[in-house]
């Protein structure tokens, strides 16, 4: 076999794999459900997933739009809080060291473990959903920005210095470039979390949303609606990752050359 042939029937092999897998998961659950194995009060077959997903589009579609709304105003809000955070950090050594361990911190506490407060100090609306997404998503964002700055080209910073350039100039010209790529890997994780921070706030507190949804259709115990909601979390999840993902290739067209 030739070389070319064999880079074809690897990059065949890689696109394919994923897919083999998902629908031997998919043929196995079904014959599970189908025998009995598994009772199907426990485990819905795929078919009954997909037809409660459709039986309830409307109503789904209705919490979708909730739960994006606060993940998106979370994400952009953790998106700006992150940036200023991460320029403060890099511009002074004093904010680095203090700022540093505080984040680390954040990101100990479990989300379930502060949604209930927030809840209770904030109340049932958006804002509880809203400021918990901020915390789980902000921290990405934050971290890849400030390695994205230390990484910037130690000689390139010093032939600026000796041309006289500020600090501003330094950092609109060499090291907000070099961080570009560091933002959108920590923004492909945000994105996930903005969607995971919202559902998990909207189960302890809500009128409105996925979470309020889950919680609603699981305390009737009609499991196909509650995995039929997971998976479409899930879906929305990779979704928007991928988006960011084509967002970055635009956003830095030399990374294709």
């Amino acid at each position: 076999m030739s070389k070319k042939s064999r880079n074809i029937l690897n990059k065949i092999t890689d696109k394919t794999a994923p897919f083999i897998i998902i629908v031997f998961i998919l043929v196995l659950w079904q014959i599970l459900s189908m025998t009995g194995i598994v009772p199907k009060f426990m485990l819905p077959s795929p078919f009954d997933v997909i037809k409660a997903f459709f039986s309830d589009f409307g109503l789904l579609m209705h919490h979708t739009v909730i739960t994006l709304t606060e993940a998106f105003l979370g994400l952009g809000l953790g998106i700006i809080l992150g940036f200023v955070t991460a320029v403060i950090m890099d511009r002074f050594e004093f904010a680095y060291k203090a700022i540093y361990p505080v984040l680390v911190i954040t990101q100990t506490v479990p989300t379930v473990a502060i949604a209930p407060l927030l809840v209770l100090w904030l109340g049932y609306g958006i804002m509880p959903k809203i400021t918990l997404i901020v915390i789980t998503s902000f921290f990405p964002i934050t971290v890849g920005l400030l390695d994205g700055f230390k990484s910037a080209d130690k000689d390139a910073l010093n032939l600026l210095k000796t041309m006289g350039a500020t600090p501003f100039q330094n950092f609109i010209h060499i090291k907000f470039p070099s961080s570009i790529g560091y933002f959108f890997a920590g923004l492909r994780i945000s994105v996930s979390y903005s969607i995971i921070g919202a559902v998990v706030a909207e189960w302890l507190g809500g009128f409105d949303g996925l979470g309020v949804y889950m919680t609603r259709v699981r305390k009737s115990y009609s499991f196909d609606k509650m995995f039929a909601v997971i998976f479409f979390v899930s879906a929305i999840s990779l979704f928007l990752m991928y988006a960011v993902k084509k967002i970055q290739k635009v956003a830095m067209p030399w990374e294709r050359i």
